[in-house]
Parts: structure tokens; sequence; C-alpha cells
């Protein structure tokens, strides 16, 4: 990851720690009355959205912004793009325009990582989310958050901490790029979802598999809700939503068997009462708001690190304290 963010797997262990770490100092600014920093001032980021979004999409926006970019909206609806224009095109014309990053959403996986491998674009590439494949920016402000609950401090990582991933695995980026980035981290991920909700290969993932999930709260550390995602479906995966609810909904009964410092967590957006009660999401135990605030962080992080002139091999660290796991 010296030029694009297009998976976690990008990320080594150093290269994740560095990013959570200048999050962590980025942070600090939302507190100031000036939230801005003049870092990237002159640079210009694209945000390139073939699908629609509301969290990752304003979320980009405002950390560029804080970084005092030039910031380009680009929307595949009323575009060319609607047209028939071709990806290829659409990014020859954002480079004549001297874009120095695009942040890039794609209905098809795959589509950040040809961007990048091209040599249609100079600037970096940064994956907000492509097909069923990855999402790293939302694995990575996952963790930022897991780690301020569960191992706080510069420097820590998520080594032994055990997370549990539930519900519509098979057609999540969120979760393949969460199960990377947490066992880079030194985490433990569980999936629990229906047999039908699990992609095919599972079995070679850094992680356990469960269909009961029940007997896997009592010993987790943050439990990670998804959406099921039903504009990605083109047959029947479980027999009502109300079957699917009882099953693997997380409600007041369930909650009350996590751990006194487990977190619940979810991606958003939420289908309350299906995959997660309104008891439980407005719960001071879960952190789907805080996790919308974390995000502007983490993307100022990776915009800074990709574009401040400073690269993830030689950026400066700060160092961690010697009881850092």
């Amino acid at each position: 990851m010296k030029r694009h963010l297009v998976s976690a797997a990008d990320l080594s262990r150093d290269d994740a720690l560095l990013v959570l770490d200048t999050a962590e100092e980025l942070a600090q600014l939302s507190g100031r009355a000036v939230k801005k920093l003049p870092t990237l001032r002159g640079r210009t980021v694209v945000n390139l959205f073939f699908e629609d979004s509301t969290r990752t999409k304003t979320s980009f926006e405002v950390a560029e912004k804080r970084l005092s970019a030039d910031v380009i909206n680009f929307a595949a609806k009323g575009s060319s793009v609607s047209k028939g224009e071709s990806l290829k095109d659409t990014a020859l014309t954002l480079q004549a325009m001297g874009a120095d990053a695009v942040v890039i959403r794609h209905h098809a996986s795959g589509a950040p990582a040809r961007l990048a491998q091209s040599d249609w674009l100079h600037g970096s590439v940064i994956n907000a989310g492509d097909g069923t494949h990855e999402h790293p920016t939302q694995a990575l402000l996952d963790a930022f958050t897991m780690r301020r609950h569960l191992n706080p401090g510069l420097g820590h990582d998520l080594a032994g901490r055990r997370v549990t991933i539930v519900g519509d695995v098979l057609h999540s980026r969120v979760a393949r790029s969460n199960v990377l980035l947490l066992n880079t981290l030194g985490a433990e991920v569980t999936f629990v979802a229906p047999p039908t909700l699990l992609p095919i290969g599972i079995e070679n993932w850094p992680c356990e598999v469960s269909y009961d999930l029940d007997s896997t709260l009592a010993k987790t550390d943050a439990v990670m809700m998804l959406r099921v995602q039903r504009e990605r479906m083109n047959a029947a995966f479980f027999p009502t939503e109300r079957e699917y609810s009882r099953r693997y909904g997380l409600n007041g009964t369930r909650m009350a068997r996590l751990p006194e410092h487990a977190i619940v967590m979810h991606p958003g957006p939420m289908v309350r009462g299906m995959e997660i009660t309104a008891e439980v999401a407005d719960s001071p135990r879960c952190t789907v708001v805080e996790q919308v605030a974390n995000g502007v962080s983490i993307r100022m992080a990776v915009l800074y690190l990709l574009l401040g002139g400073a690269t993830l091999a030689d950026a400066p660290r700060t160092e961690a304290p010697e009881n850092a796991a």
C-alpha cells in the first residue's frame, strides 16, 4: 500500500497500526473550533461513486475538506456513465483534470483494482466498496472503534480479542475486509450465519464458522451485525424475516448474554426489527454513531498517508508504550 488502498490485504500489521495511530491523532481535531488542516491544500480528490451511498460518501467528503483538498463529487447517475461511457474513459477524463486521488465505489467487484493496476490514472486509488468484494476503510474504522473500547493506546493491536460477525456474509464486502484486517491485528473472528448466507470456500478464510448465535455470545468482545442485502439477492436465502430475526437477530435478551465490556457494532444502514432490535440499537453499548465519527478520522488518516507526502513505509511513527500488545 505505497500508493493505493484497494484491499485490507494490502495492509501489513505495521501499516494498519500506522493508519490507526494517525487517525487517533487526527481525531483530536473534532474537538477544535476550526477543524481544518492545510495538509492537502492544492490537491484534488475525486469521489467517483457508481452506487448510492450516504455514510461513506459523506464521510470521505468531510475528511477531504478537513484536510483542505479540492473535492469533486462524481455520481454515475446523470453523468456520461449513464450514456454508456466506460470506466477507462471516465478515468482518463479525471486524469486530464488533474485528479491526485480517486475514491471509487463500484457495483462490480474488482473495479478499483482494475483502476489501480492500469495506467489510466497517475494518482492514488482508494476503494470505497466494490460489489461483494471489499470495503477496506470500513474495516479500518471498525478496528479503530474496537481498539478504543477493548485495547486503547497508540501502537496497540487487537491480539486475543474475539469478534463475532453475524448475518449476510455472502454478500458483505464489510465482512471480507474485516476478517482480513482483524486477522492481521491478531483478533479471532467467528462468522455466524445461515449456511445459505456463507460464501463457498469460507473454510479457507482465517476465521471460525458457527450457525448458533447464542453459543458464541458469552465469549465475544465485539459483535458486529450485518445488514441482509436484499438488493443483491436473486433467490430465497432464508424462509421469512421473522425466522431470520428469531435465529440471527440481536435483541435485548441476547445482548444480556454478552460480557459486560463487550460492544455491539453495525456498519449501517441498520434494518431495525430484523437483524437488530431498537432496544439494542439505542443502547449505550451500541457504537453505530461512534463508528460514523471514527470513519472521518480513519479516512483523513488514509488520505494524509497516501497524499500528504508520506508513505506507509516511511511516515513518522509514534513509539508504542512498553506494555503495548
